[in-house]
Order: C-alpha cells, then sequence, then structure tokens
C-alpha cells in the first residue's frame, strides 16, 4: 500500500501545525459514520521559475466553500487563508510538485440535525501520475452515476466517492485501466474521478453539466482551447458514438490529461501523437508550470 505520511509529516488540523501521525479525530463524527464531507484534490507545481505554485487554489478553496454550504456543513474560512495556509504546509514538508486534499468534516453527531460546527484538515503528499503514462484500455462500467435529483451533483462530496471506488475497481479486476461511466439515461457522463473529452474532425466534445461533477481541469480545457483556437462543444452522446471517434481522453487534477488507447477494446481511429488531444495535453503540461507554450494553434 502507499504510504502518505511519516513521523516527520505536518498537516493542518484545526487551527495547529500537527505531525500527521498524532493526528486525531472523532470516531463518532458524522463523516466518519455516513460520509457527511466534502474534499478538495488539488495539485501543486515547481514552475519553470523553481517557486512553488498550487494550481488554480482559489478555484479549489471557492469549490470547497461551495460545496460544504450546499451540504449545509458551517463554513467560516476564507480562500486567501486556506491557500496561505496551504503554502504553509507545502513549505514544511518540503514540497513542490504535490498532491492536496483538504476535507471540511463534522463533529459528533448520530441524528440527522444540522450541526453548529465542523473542523478542517489539509494534506498534502509526494503524487506522480495518478493514472500512469501509457494510454488508457476504458471499460464501460456496469455502475452509472447516481440520479442527480438525488444529491447536490455540484458537491465534491465524500460519499459520492463510493460509486467512483466501485466503478474503478471493477475495471481494474477485468484488466483495465479505469472506467467509463453512463448517466441514469444511458448517456456518457465521466470517469470515476475525471472528465471526459472526445475528438472528431477537429472538434472537442464533452458531457454537459447536469449528470457530472463539471471540473476545474475541465474548465481549463475549455481555456486552452479557446487559446489554440480548437473548437469545443458540451453534448449529450452513447459509449457507442465514441467508439467510432478519432480519439478520447480523461482530465482531472489527479490525473492531468491522459489519453485512451481505446473504450470496450474499440481502438479510435488516429495516432494519439496526430491528434489535437494530444497538443491540450501539452499546452495543459505547460500552463501548471507556468511554461511557455510550444504548441501552434490550428
Amino acid at each position: 500500500m502507499a504510504s502518505y505520511y511519516n513521523n516527520e509529516t505536518i498537516l493542518y488540523l484545526n487551527g495547529e501545525y500537527v505531525r500527521a501521525a498524532e493526528a486525531k479525530m472523532d470516531y463518532y463524527s458524522q463523516s466518519f459514520h455516513y460520509g457527511y464531507a466534502v474534499f478538495e484534490g488539488i495539485r501543486s507545481y515547481r514552475t519553470a521559475d523553481g517557486e512553488t505554485k498550487i494550481f488554480k487554489a482559489t478555484e479549489h478553496y471557492d469549490r470547497l466553500k461551495n460545496s460544504a454550504i450546499a451540504l449545509n456543513l458551517p463554513y467560516h474560512w476564507t480562500t486567501g487563508e486556506l491557500i496561505d495556509i496551504t503554502y504553509e504546509v507545502l513549505k514544511r514538508n518540503n514540497l513542490q510538485n504535490a498532491y492536496i486534499r483538504p476535507v471540511v468534516y463534522a463533529p459528533a453527531n448520530m441524528s440527522f440535525v444540522v450541526n453548529e460546527q465542523s473542523f478542517i484538515v489539509i494534506e498534502v503528499w509526494e503524487m506522480g501520475l495518478f493514472l500512469g503514462e501509457k494510454l488508457l484500455r476504458v471499460i464501460t462500467s456496469s455502475f452509472q452515476r447516481p440520479n442527480p435529483k438525488g444529491f447536490k451533483i455540484e458537491a465534491k462530496a465524500n460519499g459520492h466517492y463510493v460509486n467512483s471506488i466501485l466503478a474503478s475497481q471493477e475495471a481494474k479486476a477485468k484488466g483495465y485501466d479505469e472506467a467509463l461511466l453512463t448517466d441514469i439515461n444511458g448517456y456518457v457522463a465521466e470517469g470515476p474521478g475525471a472528465n471526459m473529452f472526445y475528438e472528431k474532425d477537429g472538434k472537442l466534445y464533452t458531457p454537459p453539466a447536469g449528470n457530472i461533477l463539471p471540473g476545474i481541469t475541465r474548465a481549463t480545457v475549455f481555456e486552452i482551447c479557446e487559446e489554440l483556437n480548437i473548437p469545443v462543444e458540451e453534448k449529450l452522446f452513447t459509449t457507442a458514438e465514441v467508439q467510432e471517434m478519432d480519439a478520447a481522453f480523461f482530465c482531472g487534477t489527479a490525473a492531468e490529461i491522459i489519453g485512451w488507447e481505446s473504450l470496450d477494446d474499440v481502438r479510435f481511429k488516429l495516432d494519439w501523437n496526430d491528434t489535437l488531444s494530444k497538443k491540450v495535453k501539452e499546452a495543459y503540461s505547460a500552463k501548471v508550470i507556468e511554461a511557455e507554450v510550444m504548441s501552434e494553434a490550428v
């Protein structure tokens, strides 16, 4: 199993910087028992000039706040305050290229009444390529995304990710790299922890909001497409349609941008190296370290 901390690791816990090995939480927490908490996945990078930069820090911490409010979790921190704290946690752990996990969680409460307080922890650890370097063999999952009327789909809530774990474990047990989930109507939704795009005839397409968590990396892909003059459109589509496309990729903070080799063993029509999708990946890699984008506009 991966080791995320050692005896020297420091995290931020409710106003204090403490050793991860000594940190404690209440095992009667509503979050522990019911998954009632919200979180963010954030990355920091060593930039081209050697500095440490948290990518899209404001957007991530704003979403953390919005997620907490959506789930009725009391929230009393400011985005600026949490960004400053996060840089301090990175500094104390001597990390630049890191994964950052803030979690807002609930106190001891076995009832379903609204809590009067909540707590926060910010953890950091080294993370390489979450889904590896090779193009992915993706399989359509037997699991679907839950009905969006059953929860606040725009909130990045801990309990929602049981669905993601089940789908990803199923895919790997069948010998694939990752899963693709559909929505309750059978249209493509997203991966277990990433949004998806496909490419066809010089244009990118992605599922619309409504049955997905509209990711911050997804929004960054839209920015890159505008910068590179690549047309992009939100639309509904099926897995059978994706199999007929030129290319496809996942995007997310942990996954970054990673191309697919195939969906349900059907390979895509273009070589990945000849795709606009690869240009988007290269532009994203340059953007996070604040280097010049070398890809030419199309």
